[in-house]
């Protein structure tokens, strides 16, 4: 699903909610999620999962069309752990 999608969703389920309401709520909710992580926190959603970042340490890659050896960056990558009933819907 995209966020379009998404959005399709929200103003199915709330018919009495304007388009663009929707597509301001949901911006809202990522937008919220994206800040507590870039501020390196946490985002749970109970019997959903959990939003949070991993830290990658700097290393040496390869270019995939030359084979030339590239330095990449240490970086902060978002990681998202689904909760117990997210995994039980899932393997009913």
């Amino acid at each position: 699903m995209i966020r379009s999608e998404l959005v399709q969703h929200v103003a199915q389920e709330n018919p009495d909610l304007p388009i663009r309401d929707v597509e301001r709520i949901v911006a809202t909710f990522f937008d919220a999620i994206t800040e507590q992580l870039r501020g390196g926190g946490r985002v749970e959603l109970r019997g959903f999962g959990a939003f949070s970042t991993r830290a990658r340490d700097a290393r040496t890659g390869r270019n995939p069309r030359t084979g030339e050896a590239v330095e990449v960056d240490a970086k902060r990558v978002p990681y998202f752990k689904p909760g117990k009933e997210m995994r039980a819907r899932l393997n009913v």
